[in-house]
């Protein structure tokens, strides 16, 4: 089976295993500002509402270097609107990732230009080939948790078979 998006469009920039591996200092090395992030399986684990106090922690860490964050997640906007009044950032759901468009008014939020924001989550075909579009430095996250849903199943199995081709062992 052949992809007809071109493969430099999947590679993430950086691959890692927890967002807490992204400091200060990680995005300093990479000259980035910002962050757009992922909800789902990159913060918190899919479909959970429970306060993850070492998220939080983490944002605000950030937040007090000031690194600029914003949810950008393909969530309902429901979810999304718990989740950004949570952490204490701006964000939206139904994001309808991988459009540019939606990493476009991100980054317009942001107040910074692409190549200075990191966009950071846990699938290529939305979060890395969106961010990828956009100019953005993309950082692939281990997801959180297994999910269920018959389209990420399939497109776990797909990204497995990407990263492969970039060297990358990556089981969820």
């Amino acid at each position: 089976m052949s992809l007809s998006v071109p493969r430099g469009l999947l590679r993430p920039r950086d691959v890692i295993d927890h967002i807490h591996d992204i400091t200060p200092d990680f995005l300093a090395e990479r000259g980035l500002r910002g962050l757009l992030l992922d909800l789902d399986n990159t913060l918190i684990p899919y479909g959970s509402y429970e306060e993850r106090a070492d998220v939080m922690r983490w944002a605000a860490d950030l937040r007090r270097a000031d690194t600029r964050l914003y949810l950008l997640s393909n969530a309902t906007g429901k979810r999304a609107r718990f989740w950004v009044d949570k952490l204490g950032f701006e964000g939206v759901g139904m994001a309808g990732k991988p459009n540019p468009r939606a990493f476009h008014r991100a980054l317009a939020s942001l107040d910074l230009p692409a190549r200075q924001v990191g966009m950071v989550g846990d699938q290529l075909f939305t979060d890395v080939l969106g961010g990828n579009l956009a100019g953005m430095y993309t950082v692939l996250v281990r997801p959180l948790a297994v999910n269920a849903l018959p389209h990420t199943r399939a497109a776990r199995k797909l990204e497995r078979a990407v990263l492969k081709r970039y060297g990358h062992d990556w089981r969820p």
